[in-house]
């Protein structure tokens, strides 16, 4: 059964940083194009990055030079670093796996499996 676990997520200041986990069981990393989406209240879910299986990233322009993307497949898990935040960063953030590439599912939004979600909170 395929299982993506957030955490990392919670309050922090604008210009601030949080780092997102997210950690696979079920299936093994290697194959899959991992994804972070966001959803802010009252918005419809949006991506914010994909890394591919050989680790090719790609970011929506809203966060491009402020976060970062990366898997470490040995721990089956992948990262989101979030540096410069701001209040519009405000979402709950998930987590998705599909084995089509990146350049497919990043533009889509149409990943096979989804986590629970996380909040991340932007606010002084």
């Amino acid at each position: 059964q395929v299982q993506l676990v957030e955490s990392g997520g919670g309050l922090v200041q604008p210009g601030g940083s949080l780092r997102l986990s997210c950690v696979a069981s079920g299936f093994t990393l290697d194959p899959a194009s991992m994804g972070w989406l966001r959803q802010a209240p009252g918005k419809e879910r949006e991506g914010v990055a994909c890394i591919s299986s050989d680790s090719s990233t790609y970011y929506s322009d809203f966060v491009k030079g402020r976060f970062t993307i990366s898997r470490d497949n040995a721990k089956n898990t992948v990262y989101l670093q979030m540096n410069k935040m701001k209040p519009e960063d405000t979402a709950v953030y998930y987590c998705a796996t599909d084995l089509f590439d990146c350049t497919v599912v990043h533009t889509s939004g149409r990943y096979d499996y989804w986590g629970q979600g996380t909040q991340v909170t932007v606010s002084s």
